[in-house]
């Protein structure tokens, strides 16, 4: 039917791309209002997953853990977060998948448990633009 080859589509291209990135997103739930730009305090929930292992590394949500703030676009945070939530409106929830290169790198950051070369799925949530 029509209908099953219009989602297909819809499928095959869930992950968008990002001009001048290797990063790519995709959205999970369309926020409204402001959208995060560069130069923004942005406060967000985030949970990060090795890709490689699927294993969680870091999550915001966690028990005594807090939402993260960081200022936008100005390499405060890894390439692929700091370019992937460019543009991301208040509410949004965003799925990254972030390649070593735009995350951590060969070193990796063995303390959380990503290896050389891992590549990163994070979610963040806008909670806050200011």
């Amino acid at each position: 039917s029509k209908h099953t080859s219009a989602v297909a589509h819809l499928r095959s291209n869930v992950m968008s791309a990002i001009k001048g990135c290797k990063t790519t997103y995709e959205i999970l739930k369309a926020g409204a209002g402001a959208a995060v730009a560069k130069g923004n305090k942005v406060t967000v929930h985030a949970t990060g997953t090795v890709k490689e292992t699927q294993k969680k590394f870091w999550s915001t949500k966690d028990p005594g853990q807090q939402p993260f703030e960081y200022q936008a676009g100005v390499g405060a945070v890894i390439t692929g977060w700091d370019q992937g939530c460019l543009g991301m409106a208040l509410g949004e929830v965003r799925k990254l998948d972030i390649p070593a290169d735009e995350g951590y790198g060969a070193s990796g950051f063995p303390a959380w448990g990503i290896p050389p070369n891992g590549g990163l799925l994070f979610e963040i949530e806008v909670l806050k633009i200011n």
